[in-house]
C-alpha cells in the first residue's frame, strides 16, 4: 500500500515539475527564436538597403546580353579573400555612412529579369555561378517576398524587391544564427532528461521521509487494534467461562455461587477502566484545541494528590519523601496535571521494590518547574526506555496484568503534557531505581 503511494507522489511530482520546466523551456526558446528572427530580419533589410545605395547595382546587360562580371562586392564575415572583415572592396555596396553594412554574416545580392533569369551578382566572395542559379531558383519557386531555403548545407533568407523590369534579391547567411536555436533544443533537452533524473532520486528520498510517518502511524494504529482486542479477549473469556460455569448449576442459590459472579465483575470493572482510558486517550488526541487553560498553582495541586495517595503508599509499606517547593504555578488544566502526577505516583507504588522508597521533588529550573519520581526496585532496561511511553507498551507484560495494567497510564500522562507544551522522559538504573522528570513551562 505505501509503495503505491509513494509511486503515485513520484508520478505526480514529476508530472508536476515536467510540466512546468515544459512551460519555463518553451518560454525560454519563443523568447530567443524571436530575438533571432528580428535581428535577422533587421540585418537584411541593412543589406538590402545597402545594396540598392551602392553604386551600378542596376546597371544595364554587357552587348551579349552576358552578366557584367566586374560588378563585384558586398559584404563578407569572415570569407578569406584578403580583404579584412567590413572592409569596403571597389565597387562593393556600402552603407549610409560610407562603411560596410554588415561584418557578421555571408551575403550576396542578383539582379534577374521578371522571369527570375540571373542578369548580375554582386558579392564580396567567389562563388560558383551555378550556386546563385540554385539561389535564385530556390526563392523564385517560394513565390514570396522573402523566405528561407537551405542550400549546400547552409541556411539563408532572401527578400525579393522590384527594380525596373526586374527583381533585386538579397540573401543572407543565417545558418550560425539558426544553430544557435537548434543548440538551444539540445542544450533543454540534456539539462531536462538530467533534471528530471536527479529530480526523480531526490522526490523519491523524500517521498520515502514523507510517508515514514503516516506508515509509523499506520503501524502504531495496527498494533493498537491488536493490543486493545488482546486485552479485552482476557476478561471477555473469563466473565465467559464464569457465565458457563453458572448455567451449569441452575439449582445453586446465588450466594453458593457467588466466587463466580465476583470474578465476572471484577472483569467487569477492568475491562470499563481499559474502555474508559481508550477513550480519554481518543479524546485527548481530537479534541486538544477544546481543553480550556489558565494559570494555576502547581505546587497545591501536586501537594493535594500526596495526600490522596500517601495512604495507598503507607498501606504498602513503602517509604514517601517529598520536597516541593510552594508558590509555584503553571499554566494549563489543573485536573489534568494532577492525572498525571496520580499516574506517576500510582506507576512508581506498583514497582517499588518491597520496604522501597519513593522520593518525589518539585523545583523551579530557569523558566520551568520540573517534577520529578523515583522508586527503588528493579529498573527499567535501557532498550525498553524509548517505549514505555507507548500505549499497551509493558516491560514486564506477567507482571503488569496481575496488577491490573493496560500499559496506557503512562501513555496518558505524555499525552497530557505534550497538550501542555512539556516535557516527559524517564531515567533508570538497572536493579536500583527509576526516575520520572516531568517539566512544565512556569
Amino acid at each position: 500500500m505505501f509503495t503505491k503511494l509513494r509511486n503515485r507522489f513520484l508520478i505526480v511530482n514529476l508530472l508536476t515539475i515536467s510540466i512546468m520546466m515544459l512551460v519555463a523551456f518553451a518560454g525560454i526558446y519563443i523568447i530567443t527564436y524571436r530575438d533571432v528572427q528580428t535581428n535577422i530580419e533587421m540585418d537584411l533589410r541593412k543589406v538590402m538597403d545597402s545594396y540598392e545605395k551602392s553604386p551600378g547595382h542596376n546597371e544595364p546587360r554587357m552587348g551579349n546580353g552576358m552578366p557584367d562580371r566586374g560588378m563585384s562586392g558586398g559584404i563578407s564575415g569572415g570569407m578569406g579573400d584578403g580583404v579584412e572583415a567590413g572592409t569596403p572592396r571597389d565597387n562593393g555596396p556600402l552603407d549610409r555612412s560610407g562603411e560596410a553594412p554588415m561584418d557578421r554574416s555571408v551575403s550576396f545580392m542578383l539582379l534577374s529579369d521578371k522571369n527570375f533569369e540571373l542578369v548580375s551578382y554582386m558579392s564580396k566572395f567567389e562563388m560558383d555561378e551555378t550556386f546563385y542559379e540554385q539561389a535564385l531558383a530556390e526563392a523564385a519557386a517560394k513565390h514570396r517576398e522573402t523566405g528561407q531555403f537551405s542550400l549546400d548545407g547552409s541556411r539563408w533568407i532572401f527578400n525579393v524587391r522590384p527594380v525596373g523590369n526586374g527583381y533585386m534579391l538579397v540573401f543572407l547567411d543565417v545558418t550560425a544564427r539558426k544553430e544557435i536555436l537548434t543548440n538551444l533544443i539540445y542544450t533543454f533537452s540534456a539539462v531536462g532528461v538530467g533534471m528530471l533524473i536527479a529530480l526523480y532520486f531526490a522526490s523519491r528520498f523524500f517521498a520515502n521521509r514523507a510517508i515514514a510517518p503516516v506508515k509509523e502511524a499506520f503501524d502504531k494504529q495496527k498494533q493498537f487494534i491488536a493490543d486493545a482486542s488482546h486485552e479485552l479477549k482476557t476478561p471477555l473469556a473469563i466473565i465467559n467461562t464464569n457465565a458457563d460455569v453458572l448455567l451449569s448449576n441452575p439449582e445453586e442459590t446465588i450466594s453458593r455461587q457467588s466466587k463466580w459472579l465476583h470474578y465476572i465483575k471484577s472483569e467487569t470493572e477492568r475491562m470499563s477502566k481499559l474502555t474508559r482510558d481508550l477513550l480519554y486517550l481518543t479524546e485527548m488526541d481530537d479534541a486538544k484545541a477544546t481543553v480550556l487553560f489558565s494559570r494555576f498553582d502547581l505546587s497545591e495541586a501536586v501537594e493535594s494528590v500526596l495526600l490522596t495517595m500517601e495512604a495507598v503508599i503507607f498501606e504498602k509499606e513503602l517509604v514517601l519523601n517529598y520536597d516541593i517547593e510552594p508558590g509555584l504555578t503553571a499554566y494549563g488544566n489543573p485536573e489534568q496535571i494532577k492525572q498525571v502526577v496520580m499516574i506517576l505516583l500510582d506507576n512508581a507504588a506498583k514497582y517499588t521494590n518491597p520496604q522501597g522508597e519513593i522520593a518525589l521533588s518539585l523545583k523551579k529550573q530557569h523558566n520551568e518547574a520540573v517534577l520529578a519520581l523515583t522508586n527503588t526496585g528493579e529498573g527499567i532496561p535501557p532498550e525498553h526506555l524509548p517505549r514505555i511511553f507507548d500505549r499497551f507498551y509493558r516491560t514486564d507484560a506477567s507482571r503488569a496484568r496481575k496488577q491490573g495494567g493496560y500499559g496506557l497510564g503512562l501513555a496518558i500522562a505524555k499525552s497530557i503534557v505534550e497538550q501542555h507544551k512539556g516535557r516527559i522522559y524517564a531515567k533508570s538504573t538497572l536493579g536500583q531505581s527509576t526516575t520520572f522528570y516531568v517539566h512544565l513551562s512556569s
